[in-house]
């Protein structure tokens, strides 16, 4: 029987049970408060003890660390960020390769800062396997390839049918993309670990604590006010809670399920060895893992989007997801026909309306941001917090100079408009990618091509 829900499957199969941490009870003061107990607060609150010890940095979350996106995701640590594209034709090929570099070394640093602060996250290097299953999607594979080499990733190989089934033995595959920039993680493990980390700096963690308003120089909960000369918003998916941010970024949902523990006769068959990530070049695209007890986890859209930009109840999906999840895991590997499934689960991501990752401060307030990832945040949260850190100190650094750095977007569109705009183009993503599966033609249906455009991820 599959278990609904639960927030995730990283969180049902927990055993550490560690206790809640406090919440605030009253009124008070810091050098930088930061509102969100996922990995974009906790990176930054980690950085900025590390580079300044005297510092007092407070994380207040609303229920507990990990909650949101960081406690549910797919557990790809990797060097995709959203809208780099657009940051080349705003600011130039060369700024944009920067970027890209950044997060080239940032899977890295990830890795690094886990073995140093003794963080056992199932972390596996296997890099990122994005395979073609159509003629449509091969000849977008082939260009997101040239592109990705021409941003400086040298070291990404291009695989043939015969060489993507050598890697994993993938049904009707017809080519893929390899790049080493990519490693398995248990998400929850890393985050529990990196919040470990930060309280043996000294930060001081709230959780239980949700914020109702962020303003210059204060956060204010229903248990007293945190004032701080920065305050740091890193809510992403849940930011639309916030006064005055209903449509800052829009509550992506993103669904997972998860098999029983595979013998090893099966992974023989699948040829799945070394452990990559694996994603394909679908528009309403898939993304899969080896967890570290031989499952697969999968993941894609389910329900996109809640009326009024509302937030699931504690990870529980559709069962029409969980079936449509499983059809999707059966037609990659059909050798899993009838496989259970053990869990299944949802959460939110922050999309803004140009599809592009920010991180801003306004030095004039105090008041800084970063987020909007579209499901790449596992990496791109932490070169965000290290981009804050620096910002926060005063530090004009590589970092800094980043393109992405105070971009600013517009706001979305105001409900219905926002739901029936959200739906409207994942219905055309899933018809365009029926129509190149029937049709088998090696050119992207002018229906999705439409539907970037609409949609600002083009």
């Amino acid at each position: 029987m599959t278990i609904n829900g639960g927030i995730s499957f990283w969180y049902a199969t927990d055993t550490t049970h560690q206790p809640p941490r406090a919440p605030l009870t009253t009124g008070t003061t810091a050098d930088v408060a930061i509102v969100g107990g996922g990995y974009t607060g906790l990176w930054t609150a980690y950085y900025l003890k590390r580079t300044a010890p005297d510092l007092r940095v407070t994380v207040l979350e609303q229920k507990f660390c990990g909650y949101g996106a960081s406690g549910r995701n797919g557990g790809w640590l990797y060097n995709g960020i959203a809208g780099r594209d657009r940051y080349a034709a705003l600011h130039g090929h060369e700024a944009a390769r920067r970027l890209q570099h950044a997060m080239n070394d940032t899977v890295t640093e990830v890795v690094d800062v886990a073995t140093a602060e003794s963080i056992d996250a199932d972390i596996h290097r296997g890099g990122v396997l994005e395979v073609a299953r159509t003629p449509a999607q091969l000849t977008r594979l082939k260009a997101f390839h040239t592109t990705e080499r021409s941003f400086g990733e040298t070291d990404r190989e291009l695989y043939d049918a015969t060489a993507t089934r050598d890697r994993i033995d993938i049904a009707d595959a017809l080519g893929s993309s390899w790049t080493p920039h990519g490693a398995r993680v248990h998400p929850l493990k890393l985050l529990r670990g990196l919040a470990t980390a930060c309280e043996r700096l000294g930060v001081v963690i709230h959780e239980s604590t949700p914020v109702t308003g962020i303003a210059p120089g204060r956060a204010t909960t229903p248990y007293g006010t945190v004032r701080a000369p920065y305050v740091l918003r890193c809510t992403e998916g849940f930011t639309a809670s916030l006064k005055g941010h209903r449509r800052t970024w829009l509550p992506m949902n993103s669904s997972m399920i998860v098999t029983a523990p595979l013998p090893p006769s099966v992974w023989a068959r699948l040829n799945w060895a070394d452990a990559p990530l694996l994603g394909d070049m679908a528009h309403a695209y898939m993304y899969a893992q080896r967890t570290a007890d031989d499952r697969i986890a999968i993941g894609g859209r389910g329900v996109p989007y809640r009326f009024g930009s509302r937030t699931d109840n504690d990870g529980r999906t559709q069962p029409a997801t969980i079936a449509s999840l499983t059809t999707l895991l059966t037609t990659f590997f059909p050798v899993l026909t009838g496989t259970e499934i053990t869990h299944a689960w949802s959460g939110v991501l922050g999309v803004p309306r140009d599809w592009c990752a920010t991180v801003t401060l306004d030095a004039t307030t105090g008041l800084g941001w970063a987020g909007g990832y579209v499901g790449s945040g596992v990496a791109t949260a932490n070169l965000a917090a290290r981009t804050l850190r620096d910002l926060v100190l005063g530090e004009a650094t590589a970092l800094t100079a980043l393109p992405w750095v105070h971009h600013r977007v517009r706001r979305w569109e105001p409900e219905p408009f926002r739901w029936l705009g959200v739906h409207a183009l994942y219905a055309a993503y899933r018809e365009a990618d029926r129509r190149e599966t029937k049709t088998r033609t090696p050119t992207t249906t002018p229906l999705a091509r439409l539907a970037n455009r609409v949609s600002g991820r083009s």
